[in-house]
């Protein structure tokens, strides 16, 4: 009797025991899919809030995104190098430490064709250039893109800007870059241009730009007027030549197992966010030249126009640059050059 009775409340523990273990579990799980349920892209960049591209992310990609899913979808966004550099960030999205960047083309040393966002003298203006990075070139390269990297996506096309030089030392004409220092982006055609201009080039992370403009480690640097304000580099300039070399572009990056993972509505909102958040940032960049202009020479900074005779000197000082460009990617260059100026 007693061992029946023993038997009897063993047998009512581990019942209950079991029940207490698969109730739980089942509130773990509901737990679980709840959590599941609310997702968090954290996106970095490496400029400030004012740059239209980084402005985009806050106002656009970030916007609608948590609208379209009624906050189940939250975008952090990190500005200012927050995350890391450029490559930092570049490497976070491929290997899924990060969700999603805002990069330049710190890939086109293993992907030649990302090449094509820094050509010089490419377009007939930034009109021409948004035309081309918001249509259907844009979706051919990002086709290509993945091909190359399966581990990301390209999503979004927006301006870096049309790129100008800036420096300590007289800068208002081509004669002037011989034997000035640049820091140039970390790319065969940056280097080459200011070494066929007859300056030195040295490659440094935009995030340390500032201090070696100020300590004179490099006498000047090229990028837009956007970056040159955002990054307040005109507290250490004092010339800005409007040279327009290059009219640069930025990329939306997303990781694909991330994007993959979710549902399908889901993936479609973040790529539709991302392509109006880039048109956002070029219309907003376009808007943004004069008065970037009129706050540079209000800082003291010596602004001075590149002429159309200047132009044409530039181009010609280069052309060792583009004839070994083409020549070295002539696979896929020439017919993609074709097509950009093409778009009408």
């Amino acid at each position: 009797m007693k061992r029946t009775l023993k038997c009897s409340l063993l047998t009512a523990l581990l019942i209950g025991m079991a029940f207490g273990t698969a109730f739980a579990g089942g509130a773990k799980q509901d737990s679980g899919a709840g959590a599941a349920s609310k997702v968090i892209i954290k996106v970095g960049d490496n400029w400030a809030e004012t740059h239209p591209m980084a402005a985009a992310l806050d106002k656009v990609f970030k916007a609608q995104i948590e609208q379209k899913t009624n906050g189940r979808i939250t975008v952090d966004v990190y500005h200012n190098n927050t995350l890391g550099n450029e490559g930092d960030l570049w490497q976070g999205v491929r290997n899924g430490t990060l969700e999603a960047a805002v990069v330049g083309t710190p890939m086109n040393q293993e992907f030649p064709t990302m090449l094509i966002s820094d050509w010089p003298f490419l377009y007939r203006d930034i009109a021409h250039a948004t035309k081309v990075w918001t249509g259907p070139i844009a979706d051919e390269v990002n086709a290509s893109f993945h091909a190359k990297f399966p581990e990301t996506y390209i999503i979004g096309w927006g301006p870096n800007s049309a790129r100008t030089f800036t420096s300590n030392k007289k800068l208002t004409s081509v004669d002037d870059f011989r034997g000035q220092k640049f820091r140039m982006p970390g790319n065969p055609i940056h280097v080459g241009i200011a070494e066929n201009l007859g300056a030195s080039a040295q490659v440094i992370p935009l995030g340390e730009l500032y201090s070696a403009l100020q300590t004179g480690v490099v006498d000047g640097q090229d990028n837009g007027m956007v970056t040159v304000l955002s990054q307040g580099f005109q507290e250490v300039q004092k010339y800005l030549y409007e040279t327009n070399h290059i009219v640069a572009t930025l990329e939306i990056v997303i990781n694909a197992k991330f994007l993959d993972g979710l549902p399908a509505a889901d993936q479609q909102i973040i790529r539709d966010a991302a392509k109006a958040a880039g048109a956002q940032a070029w219309a907003d960049y376009v808007k943004s030249l004069d008065a970037d202009r009129a706050t540079l020479v209000k800082a003291g900074v010596t602004v001075t126009p590149c002429s159309a005779a200047d132009q044409a000197r530039i181009q010609t000082a280069i052309k060792p640059l583009t004839d070994k460009l083409l020549a070295d990617n002539a696979a896929w260059a020439p017919a993609l050059i074709t097509k950009v100026k093409a778009v009408q």
